[in-house]
C-alpha cells in the first residue's frame, strides 16, 4: 500500500508541531513549508529533508513552490494539504489592529499569506490531490466568525475569507473527488498565547479551558482519513463552545 503524502503549512510550532507528529504516527509522509530555513525545534523523523522554505506573502513564488512539491512525491499523488500557516500583525506594544491602526501594506501581506496564498496553492496542487482523491483542510479561526480582543481586523478578515473558500474548494473541486474542509480553533494551548488569555477563557469558553493542540490535529487527522468521507464544505469549531 502507498504511502500517504501530505503537505503542511506552518509547521513550525504549535498545532502544526502536533499534527505532523500525529500523522506521522499513522504512517503519513509529511512535507512542511515555512519562509524560515529549517529550524532545530522540528525534532521528528525526516523533518529537515522534508522542509521547504518559500515565503507564502510573496505569491510569485507559489508555482516554484508547488513544482518543488511534486517532484517529491513519488507517485503523483497528495492525500492532504492542510493549510495552517497564518499572521496576526501587532502593534508595537503587542495590541490589537483595529481599521485605524491597519494599512495597505499589513493588509495586502495578512490577506496574500492566511488566504490568496492558499487558493493558489490548492489550485496548483489540484492535479495531485484529485490523484489521490485527497482532502484539504484550511486552519481558519473563532475571530472569523466574532470579534475577538487579540485578533487584528486584517487577521479577522483573512480567516473569515477562509472559511467562505473553503465552501468554494468544497463546490468545484468536490466534483474531482477532493474533499475541503475547516477547523476553526478558539484558545488553543500553545507558546504564544496573549495576555488575559485564563480570563477570557474564565468568561467566554463553557469547558473553562484551553484546548490542547492534540485536540486540534485529531480533528485534522479525522477530516483527512476514512470515517470523514462523506464530510465536504464543514467548518468545525474547536472551542469549547466559545462559539454558542
Amino acid at each position: 500500500m502507498a504511502i500517504p503524502y501530505m503537505l503542511l503549512t506552518g509547521a513550525s510550532r504549535g498545532i502544526g508541531h502536533a499534527t505532523v507528529k500525529l500523522f506521522q504516527a499513522h504512517g503519513w509522509r509529511i512535507l512542511t513549508v515555512s519562509r524560515q530555513p529549517f529550524s532545530e525545534e522540528c525534532r521528528w523523523p525526516t523533518a529537515r529533508e522534508s522542509h521547504i522554505q518559500a515565503d507564502l506573502g510573496d505569491l510569485s513564488s507559489i508555482d516554484d513552490l508547488a513544482e518543488e512539491v511534486r517532484s517529491r512525491l513519488p507517485d503523483g499523488k497528495l492525500a492532504a494539504l492542510v493549510n495552517n500557516a497564518g499572521i496576526s500583525p501587532k502593534g508595537s506594544d503587542g495590541a490589537r489592529l483595529g481599521v485605524r491602526e491597519t494599512d495597505a501594506a499589513t493588509w495586502t501581506h495578512v490577506l496574500n499569506v492566511n488566504l490568496v496564498s492558499i487558493a493558489l496553492l490548492a489550485r496548483a496542487l489540484m492535479p495531485q490531490l484529485q490523484a489521490a482523491k485527497g482532502s484539504i483542510v484550511n486552519v481558519t479561526s473563532i475571530a472569523g466568525s466574532r470579534v475577538h480582543p487579540f485578533a487584528g481586523v486584517a487577521y479577522a478578515a483573512s480567516k473569515a475569507g477562509l472559511a467562505s473558500l473553503t465552501r468554494e474548494l468544497a463546490h468545484e473541486f468536490g466534483p474531482l473527488g477532493i474533499r475541503s474542509n475547516a477547523i476553526a480553533p478558539g484558545e488553543i494551548d500553545t507558546a504564544i498565547l496573549s495576555p488575559g488569555t485564563d480570563d477570557l477563557v474564565a468568561a467566554e469558553v463553557p469547558l473553562g479551558r484551553l484546548g490542547t493542540t492534540q485536540e486540534v490535529a485529531e480533528t485534522i487527522f479525522f477530516l483527512c482519513s476514512g470515517p470523514s468521507s462523506y464530510i465536504n464544505g464543514a467548518q468545525i469549531h474547536i472551542n469549547g463552545g466559545q462559539h454558542v
